[in-house]
């Protein structure tokens, strides 16, 4: 039996990864999709096991003392972590897994395990970025700036991926996962001279 491989996905906020990857995972049944540790609380709308594995903080930081967290970071008041046993498990087993992380743990997975593959996702423009940041919640004017800087400054990693998607065309976009995940995406690296113009735009000045 082959080995899985493991697959990294990063994006900023606003740039439809959540959803993508739903529709990713139902469409490839091999692919498994690692839930976080976190030491935040469950919100009234989230199951123990399918957002996250919700624990206190003594118990994750046992964990990590002990090596189980294959990358895992402070946010805010809160810590995450990904499984390294429930990785290398699937692994083992001849899964693909998937990790839906931010550029941060995306560098500590490949220092662990440069053998991963690793995707970052862009919006079509720095004008659907907004208009999609202003959907998600009655933000204000400034908040929504300060999220585009730090889109911006999230997007500037996207030459550390082996791969970019731009979600313009969703379904498209899902057909380039697919591809990327069948090891057919080599028209998708994240190095492609066509990709300039859309950064140019991503990564100017706010």
């Amino acid at each position: 039996m082959r080995a899985g491989t493991l697959f990294v996905i990063s994006a900023p906020s606003g740039a439809g990864k959540t959803t993508l990857v739903k529709a990713l995972l139902a469409s490839e049944p091999n692919l498994r999709l690692s839930i976080s540790h976190t030491t935040r609380l469950r919100r009234p709308n989230e199951q123990q096991g399918r957002e996250y594995h919700f624990l206190p903080l003594a118990e994750f930081q046992e964990l990590a003392q002990r090596g189980e967290f294959l990358e895992s970071a402070r946010v805010f008041d809160n810590y995450y972590g990904t499984s390294r046993p429930f990785v290398a498990e699937q692994l083992a087993d001849g899964h693909d897994v998937l990790l839906e992380i931010d550029w941060q743990g995306a560098q500590q997975v490949r220092r662990g395990m440069p053998r991963c593959v690793s995707i970052f996702v862009l919006p079509p423009s720095r004008h659907s970025l907004a208009e999609r940041l202003a959907r998600r919640a009655t933000d204000t004017a400034e908040v929504i700036a300060r999220r585009l800087k730090d889109a911006a400054a999230d997007m500037s990693h996207y030459r550390e991926f082996d791969y970019v998607v731009v979600n313009d065309d969703f379904d498209k976009a899902v057909g380039e996962l697919r591809r990327i995940i069948a090891g057919q995406g080599a028209d998708l690296k994240s190095t492609r001279p066509e990709l300039a113009p859309l950064l140019g735009e991503l990564l100017a000045p706010v």
